[in-house]
């Protein structure tokens, strides 16, 4: 069966990787040790510190930094036809110096396809951007979407924006205007209504509250009214709350549509027809209670299999969807729905 990973972590070995590709004074910053990257608010619990034990790169390092590790865990053993780079780098983090995070982004972008995307076609690209300038943004997308394996548009969930407010119309726009997928996934600034918690495992808990939240912002506030051709997709964010947003939302809709005059369907509408979700972290179900919750969510082209390598909580395509399952919804799930969003065929044998 072929196979899409809409979920896979590259990553460099260290900021000062970006030094060739940063213009001044950026490359003198980060030359001289000026910025010693995102705070991290928490500590891992896992043994490989947030991601497999078994990572390790030919110098130790635990970040996915070396293609030949990556193709030898993931992409020879499991087959995949594609798999869709999402990073670890979300320039959206850093809340001050915008030219600096800009330019963070178009360096990545460049590190990216020269060291990655050059390496095996199998990669499907997506553009970093620092969302907190979005015009800044819109010309970074104009200028990476011309490459060949781009596909997509990374929106970093953080804690302090809400993507629905119109000043991110532009990242909107840009991405319509070249047919990328918008792509939604936390980042270690997500939060849930009341904060992390006070324990890593509450605050991985919560992280799906932060993407209903944006899913409500964006539907709400007229993005999917507003670009009807621009498609979504939640990564990482899990999928089983949709029926319940989906449920509560019409309902929201039918009683005060008059505040939001904008939006002409229903919010279950939009969501059907523009909205996907990585499967990763699938929850522990039967078949039987797969089958359920795909018939409360009305359609069986919302899932796109993901591995979210080479993070703790890696799902295996081999035992993370159950094998009672149709043979047609797993050919949708692995393969079919990941292949309509990105607009991809299978290669030639």
């Amino acid at each position: 069966m072929l196979l899409l990973d809409a979920d896979v972590h590259e990553s460099f070995a260290g900021i000062r990787d970006l030094i060739p590709y940063l213009q001044e004074p950026y490359r003198e910053w980060i030359a001289r040790g000026a910025w010693r990257g995102f705070s991290q608010p928490f500590a891992y619990t896992s043994p490989g510190c947030g991601n497999r034990a078994d990572v390790r790169n030919a110098d130790g390092s635990a970040s996915v930094s070396d293609y030949g590790v990556m193709r030898q865990q993931l992409l020879d053993p499991y087959q995949q036809t594609y798999a869709v780079l999402t990073g670890y780098f979300y320039p959206t983090m850093l809340k001050l110096q915008y030219g600096l995070s800009s330019a963070l982004a178009a360096a990545y972008n460049d590190y990216v396809a020269e060291h990655w995307l050059a390496k095996d076609k199998r990669f499907i690209g997506s553009i970093q951007i620092n969302a907190r300038d979005p015009e800044g943004a819109a010309r970074e997308i104009d200028r990476m979407a011309a490459h060949p394996q781009i596909k997509q548009v990374m929106l970093p969930v953080v804690d302090d924006i809400a993507y629905g407010h119109p000043m991110y119309r532009p990242i909107f726009a840009a991405a319509e205007r070249h047919g990328l997928v918008i792509a939604l996934h936390h980042t270690i600034l997500a939060e849930g209504p009341f904060g992390m918690g006070l324990h890593y495992i509450e605050r991985h808990t919560l992280l799906p509250t932060s993407m209903m939240a944006e899913v409500i912002s964006l539907i709400l506030n007229g993005v999917f009214d507003g670009y009807p051709s621009l498609r979504f997709i939640i990564l990482e964010g899990g999928f089983s709350w949709l029926p319940h947003l989906m449920w509560r939302m019409d309902r929201e809709y039918r009683q005060g549509r008059v505040e939001v005059p904008w939006v002409k369907k229903l919010p279950s509408e939009h969501m059907r027809e523009r909205l996907r979700f990585s499967t990763q972290p699938a929850e522990d179900l039967t078949g039987d209670q797969w089958m359920k919750l795909i018939d409360l969510m009305g359609s069986d082209e919302y899932l796109v299999f993901s591995t979210d390598y080479p993070h703790f909580d890696f799902d295996d395509p081999r035992v993370s969807i159950p094998r009672s399952l149709p043979d047609s919804l797993q050919e949708k799930i692995f393969w079919k729905n990941g292949a309509s969003l990105y607009g991809v065929a299978a290669p030639a044998p």
